[in-house]
């Protein structure tokens, strides 16, 4: 454990040390955001290994995760009920349907060993398509207000405005999602694999796993962007969005 304190306080000396290098003004964050990672790493370690014990508690855990994860997506986005809703809803889906196709095919098992860190991965995988969908739908809707004003008088309502709008957010979104599923194994080893090795599987059982995971990702984001474009470019049709 000592060891690994060390590297990890080594490794955010450096982050911190480039930033202000770099000049970059992420130093405070980067430094906030280390502690936070070790802390929650180590409460989350204890909350999981309670609900290994006690799976019945693994469905109240994940709503936890979910809420969590549409509160910081919301925050990111805008205000108003209509994102927070967007967001949770995205974010929801987009880890509920892959997450039931694996499980109901038998290609992970029903138990909460295998299916709470399945559907948490889905779950962060979701939150960054939302907050990326809606960020770039807002931006772009803020920028080119005068193509959906000319829209709106044509004649269009708020959500045929935004659309092509939408859709190019929602297309941007999965980019990172793409990259890394269609690079694995050239450019970089996922965590789960990784991790899988690091455990003692074997190079085939973690593949195996690694590709439900990047997969799954695949479908979690694909659903949560599409989503939550869907939702709010009504909203952001109606009225042109403030950009913080």
């Amino acid at each position: 454990m000592v060891p690994t304190v060390l590297a990890a306080l080594v490794l955010l000396g450096v982050a911190a040390g480039v930033d202000r290098a770099a000049g970059l003004g992420q130093g405070t964050a980067l430094l906030v955001a280390g502690a936070r990672a070790g802390v929650q790493l180590l409460l989350v370690g204890l909350v999981v290994a309670v609900v290994f014990r006690t799976p019945g508690l693994g469905p109240a855990y994940l709503l936890v995760m979910v809420t969590v994860a549409a509160h910081t997506s919301a925050r990111r986005i805008g205000r108003g009920r209509r994102v927070r809703f967007g967001a949770a809803a995205a974010i929801a889906a987009g880890a509920l349907v892959p997450a039931a196709v694996v499980l109901a095919s038998g290609a992970l098992p029903w138990s909460a060993r295998s299916a709470v860190p399945f559907v948490a991965q889905l779950t962060g995988g979701a939150m960054t398509a939302t907050t990326l969908a809606g960020q770039r739908l807002r931006d772009d809707v803020h920028g080119h207000w005068d193509q959906v004003e000319g829209w709106l008088a044509l004649g269009a309502g708020p959500g045929e405005a935004v659309r092509p709008l939408a859709r190019t957010a929602a297309a941007r979104a999965l980019a990172p999602a793409i990259d890394q599923t269609r690079n694995v194994g050239l450019v970089v080893l996922p965590g789960a694999y990784v991790g899988l090795l690091l455990g003692g599987a074997s190079p085939a059982e973690a593949g195996r796993v690694q590709l439900l995971v990047l997969i799954g990702l695949l479908a979690a984001e694909s659903v949560a962007a599409a989503l939550v474009t869907r939702v709010l470019a009504p909203a952001f049709g109606a009225h042109r969005p403030a950009v913080p």
